[in-house]
């Protein structure tokens, strides 16, 4: 099966500042102790952790970057593609809601391996909590400005706030918005399950949505098939192969297990599903969303 990673980073907080790899202490973060990530991930080291498997491709995801240089991690992703040809596309770091965004964009536009943006909206940590930062007017503003520049937004925002995106998306339908990691189904109690289901759901009538399966671990535990099989099997029901796509998340996923691990889930999970569904999960789905020459 050849693979295109529709999600990983590559850094070097040695070189480069990513606040949450460098400074002390460390931030509160989803999966528990994450030192073991705080050092360089480069092509070598992807390549090593994913020897085993056919990547043809992958896709670069903004590693927060410091945030008083916007464009500086996007600019060193193009270097680095120039160099290695990897990634073969990026999600660049964009503040919607800041006075810069013009001067961001217009940047972008001539950084060929940016294809898309992320900026992580404010949530609240319950679903019962207060809207989000999707419902911001300046952030709203930005979002629509996406179409003059023809770049798609990621979304990383938990499943609570989807309607807030539903609502945003509405502004610009003909901006693609991309939902990171599964929506973040981080409680798996029926009830927690049943939630997250029903707001995946309602985004999935977007038809400019589609979704990574991507980002499952739990705090402090290994990566199982038996924890994320009904997460994944939901994320295709729901939205079709067509609109599904595979990723690793490495290295922050690496925290939980190996590409081994993850991507051996992903293929067991599957194994009975038509070929062509598979090779839309793990190839066809990214290629085409993130406008790829065709990788073989």
């Amino acid at each position: 099966m050849k693979i295109i990673d529709a999600h990983h980073h590559f850094w070097d907080p040695i070189a480069n500042y990513h606040p949450w790899l460098r400074d002390e202490p460390m931030i509160p973060f989803r999966y528990g102790d994450y030192s073991s990530i705080r050092k360089p991930f480069m092509p070598d080291d992807y390549d090593a952790a994913t020897k085993n498997w056919d990547v043809v491709a992958t896709v670069t995801m903004e590693g927060e970057w410091d945030e008083n240089d916007p464009t500086g991690e996007a600019l060193w992703m193009q270097a680095l593609s120039d160099e290695t040809k990897r990634p073969a596309a990026h999600v660049a770091q964009a503040w919607l809601d800041r006075d810069d965004l013009a001067d961001v964009l217009k940047a972008y536009d001539r950084l060929p391996v940016v294809k898309s943006v992320r900026h992580k909206p404010r949530a609240n940590s319950r679903p019962d909590g207060p809207s989000g930062g999707m419902m911001d007017k300046a952030f709203r503003d930005g979002f629509r400005r996406l179409a003059d520049h023809g770049l798609m937004f990621d979304l990383q925002t938990p499943w609570w706030h989807l309607d807030e995106a539903i609502d945003m998306a509405d502004l610009a339908p003909d901006v693609p918005i991309v939902l990171n990691h599964a929506g973040l189904p981080s409680d798996r109690t029926a009830a927690g399950l049943a939630g997250w289901e029903a707001a995946l759901r309602r985004f999935a009538n977007l038809p400019q949505s589609s979704i990574k399966i991507s980002g499952l671990g739990l705090p402090d535990q290994p990566w199982l098939i038996e924890d994320n099989q009904s997460i994944i099997r939901t994320c295709i029901d729901v939205f079709g192969p067509e609109r599904a796509m595979f990723a690793s998340n490495f290295p922050v996923d690496g925290v939980c297990g190996s590409f081994d691990t993850i991507y051996s889930g992903f293929s067991a999970v599957t194994q009975s599903d038509p070929e062509a569904a598979r090779q839309a999960l793990f190839h066809d789905t990214a290629c085409r969303i993130y406008g790829l020459l065709t990788m073989t």
